[in-house]
């Protein structure tokens, strides 16, 4: 289907006015398609022509203004709207829709635990006309009104609240919304396992697949709680109150992002509703999750960005709340922990790639819908919030915040720009916020603040004085704290105390020097606190500190900024892999943050062992990390939940760091780990996974787990030990799963089967596919569509050949013009990371 332009938007804005829309859906036709009615009353404003989206597999009848239309004109997702009078119209399209198996459109699924069926819709972006036919752009708002029949014992849910028909029975309306987007209508239809409440006068509720229900009970309290808090910290920080009359948040099958803002009816994947043991962090992300989502009512919902160069108004500053609001408002005061040590990083790595762009890209820079799906990325998420962040360490939060009323105040249920936002900030602040979004909004790349400190003899009050440089590459201003530590601190133990930190106003255009009385610190931290959005080096006095008594540091967020400057370094090539995993060894057996320790376990599983260390050193890293994790497996428990999380992170470190499977089968035939941890779920599948690709099990050991776990989540998991076999018969049906005609894989399964597929250990029997994928992989992605494209470009990559005949083949594909653009972006990427990873290897 071809892309909407900008161009093609602005000019349709132009001419009509969308009033009104009434949709009404049959899920009662099978399990291929269901029946969609439009009926939308629209006003042109002076003659002229122009086209509806609707993207069936049967077009029944088109009729306007009582008029039918040629159905044999819809094209390439595109009918036209041809002679339009100004005044008043009535377009009414009845069609039958095709149901999806790739989270796109209306997604179709069957729970393979029960037998149950389920749907949900997923209309973000470009998906609305694979539901209802649309005048689909984001600036063509209108109230919808949204009825569905469906199977008598399902129940539906909708933006409105949606009730039963009285005397018709599987027959269901929901209440008329305010204007939306067409992008965020919703509607989920199933035997649901619900949880209902009503918190200040609003209906809340939680909603399930029966086979997660008991689950979902389990986590229903947390859940709520949560999300009262959330609603009322946001009440508390804006003025305008929720804008919708209930707010329930559905757990669906295989769903492609982590959730969606659908106004009244938001979207989770259900893997959020858990089965197995979490860590603390996981649960924190769900709450993040939560509150982001929740941010969206005000920040999209209510107010719309007007076309798609302005994702950053949606997604930057859900982020930016989504952690400032669980760190406020609940018992999850650690959000920005995890954000720099995880999330930031997704930030920092994309903006390093030839796709970087600017947080709010130039509007020519975003032409069309391909263009604009590529930006919903770790740039308009984690660095448009932590540019949001550094914004409110420079504006003050009060400032923010009453800039952030006055812009709902003034587009309530409307649209706006990057501009309205900056008017409105700058009227409640009184600083010149259009220059300084020019500067971090504007531009792209991640600047780079290097410090150098010297000492000198100069009286102070103990006679000496030291000196700070820093170096700043980039072109944005920068407040800073600048974190000041001493080893021992004159109690003649191994720690770091604390002295009062430094504070640092760097301008745009150059660096900065500080000044002050004493003796040097052994620590100098630029960017303490993680307060902006820069690479930091370290000195190399301060780089002896860290490697001496980095677990000392009294704050996990000052931890965190220190790990994030050491995977810096190693991926910009200053400091050897090995020596990154050293300061591991060193000290996470004392970290007490389970978010810092799953962020370095994870950079140094992937990363470091999988492609920075040469193919030679990878067992003796792998070795390494085992013993790691034993040694937090074995250490005291400390304080509860977040030791908890450690150790839990341990094992599922300790499971796929293991080089050879004795200790794994002993744990996969007594049901125990280490420190009589119980094999869960998860720990099973993923146990079963590290046993396959070693070799360890066969085809009937995977199937007699399924037969114990016939759940969705065993049936990937089963998928995913299956493509991990080391038989060239089984990587040979996996593949062909994978690429064959019948399509027959859902967005999901596909996911797992990649993930089982590729295996470092498997380079040999491995080495011919990798020609294959990038032969393969264009016409696949073509032929199923966006979601799946980026899957194979995120998951079907061959990972585990770090070679420079991988990058050859990588290029000369990427250089074809075969490539969708869902495929080109995130194929690109890979291979940048990859010639990165040679890179880091030809300097050590």
């Amino acid at each position: 289907m071809p892309a909407l332009t900008r161009e093609e938007a602005r000019s349709r804005a132009r001419l009509i006015d969308v009033q009104r829309y009434a949709i009404d859906l049959d899920l009662t036709r099978g399990e291929e398609v269901f029946g969609s009615t439009t009926t939308v009353r629209f006003t042109t404003r002076e003659a002229g022509d122009t086209f509806v989206e609707v993207r069936p597999r049967t077009l029944h009848r088109a009729v306007l203004d009582g008029h039918g239309l040629d159905t044999a004109s819809l094209a390439d997702g595109r009918l036209p709207l041809t002679g339009l009078s100004a005044g008043e119209h009535e377009l009414r399209i009845e069609a039958d829709m095709a149901y999806s198996r790739t989270g796109e459109g209306m997604h179709r699924f069957t729970d393979p635990a029960d037998g149950r069926t389920y749907l949900y819709t997923m209309c973000f972006q470009t998906e609305a006309p694979r539901v209802f036919a649309a005048f689909d752009q984001p600036d063509l708002k209108a109230p919808f009104t949204v009825t569905a029949t469906a199977p008598r014992e399902w129940t539906v849910l909708g933006n409105g609240t949606a009730r039963r028909v009285e005397g018709q029975p599987g027959r269901w309306e929901c209440a008329p919304t305010p204007p939306l987007s067409t992008y965020f209508v919703a509607l989920a239809a199933g035997p649901w396992h619900s949880v209902r409440t009503e918190h200040a006068g609003i209906p809340f509720g939680l909603h399930v697949r029966q086979s997660l229900g008991s689950h979902l009970d389990d986590d229903a309290q947390e859940l709520l709680d949560i999300t009262r808090a959330c609603f009322d910290r946001y009440h508390e920080i804006f003025d305008e109150p929720y804008p919708f009359d209930s707010y329930d948040q559905a757990f669906v099958p295989e769903f492609n992002a982590g959730a969606m803002e659908n106004p009244g009816l938001v979207t989770f994947r259900d893997e959020y509703v858990h089965r197995s043991a979490v860590t603390d962090t996981q649960l924190q992300n769900r709450a993040v999750t939560i509150a982001h989502e929740m941010a969206h009512m005000w920040f999209g919902d209510l107010v719309t960005l007007r076309w798609w160069d302005d994702i950053w108004l949606n997604e930057s500053f859900a982020e930016y709340m989504g952690y400032q609001v669980v760190a406020e408002a609940t018992r999850f005061t650690g959000t920005w922990t995890e954000f720099a040590v995880d999330r930031k990083s997704w930030g920092y790595d994309a903006d390093q790639r030839p796709s970087t762009h600017p947080v709010a890209p130039e509007p020519e820079a975003v032409p069309d819908t391909a263009t604009a799906l590529l930006n919903f990325d770790g740039i308009s998420y984690a660095k448009g919030a932590s540019a949001l962040r550094q914004l409110v360490t420079w504006l003050g939060q009060k400032h923010f915040l009453a800039g952030i009323n006055d812009h709902f105040a003034r587009h309530r249920f409307g649209n706006a720009t990057l501009a309205d936002l900056l008017d409105s900030l700058a009227r409640a602040s009184g600083r010149d916020v259009h220059t300084w979004a020019e500067r971090w909004l504007r531009t792209s790349g991640a600047d780079t603040l290097t410090p150098r400190v010297t000492t000198d003899t100069t009286p102070g009050r103990d006679g000496r004085r030291w000196h700070l440089e820093i170096t700043h590459t980039g072109n944005r201003p920068h407040r800073v704290t600048v974190g000041l530590y001493d080893l021992d601190g004159g109690t003649g133990k191994e720690h770091l105390a604390p002295r009062e930190p430094l504070t640092a106003d760097i301008p745009a255009d150059g660096g900065r020097t500080l000044t002050a009385d004493g003796p040097r610190p052994d620590l100098v931290l630029l960017n303490d606190r993680d307060l902006t959005y820069a690479k930091i080096r370290l000195d190399t006095g301060s780089w002896r500190t860290v490697r001496r008594a980095l677990a000392q540091l009294p704050d996990p967020l000052t931890r965190a900024t220190v790990w994030n400057a050491a995977r810096d370094m190693v991926r910009d090539g200053q400091l050897p892999p090995a020596d990154y995993l050293d300061t591991a060894r060193a000290h996470l057996p004392h970290e007490r943050d389970d978010a810092v320790v799953a962020g370095v376990l994870d950079f140094a599983r992937h990363e470091i062992a999988d492609r920075y260390l040469p193919p030679g050193q990878r067992t003796a890293a792998l070795e390494t990390l085992t013993d790691l994790a034993r040694t937090l497996l074995e250490r005291e428990p400390a304080d509860g939940a977040r030791d908890g999380g450690i150790l839990l992170t341990a094992v599922r470190a300790a499971i796929d760091s293991a080089t050879t499977p004795g200790d794994l089968h002993h744990w996969w035939t007594t049901g125990t780990l280490p420190g009589g941890r119980p094999l869960d779920h998860e720990l099973r599948w993923r146990l079963l996974h590290r046993l396959a690709v070693l070799g360890a099990v066969n085809t009937s050991d995977i199937g007699a787990a399924l037969d114990a776990d016939p759940s969705a989540a065993g049936t990937e998991g089963a998928a995913r030990c299956r493509a991990a076999l080391p038989d060239p018969a089984a990587k040979e049906a996996a593949w062909q799963a994978l690429f064959g005609e019948s399509d027959s894989l859902s967005n999901y399964l596909l996911k797992a089967t990649f993930q089982g597929f590729w295996h470092t250990e498997q380079h040999d029997l491995l080495r011919d596919y990798v020609p294959r994928y990038f032969d393969r992989a264009p016409a696949l992605a073509a032929r199923r569509g966006p979601a799946i494209a980026q899957a194979l470009g995120r998951h079907g990559f061959p990972r585990p050949f770090t070679d420079p005949g991988t990058l050859a083949l990588g290029q000369r594909c990427l250089a074809g013009d075969a490539l969708t653009p869902a495929l080109r972006r995130p194929l690109a990427d890979e291979l940048d990371d990859l010639a990165r990873a040679l890179r880091v290897r030809a300097a050590h």
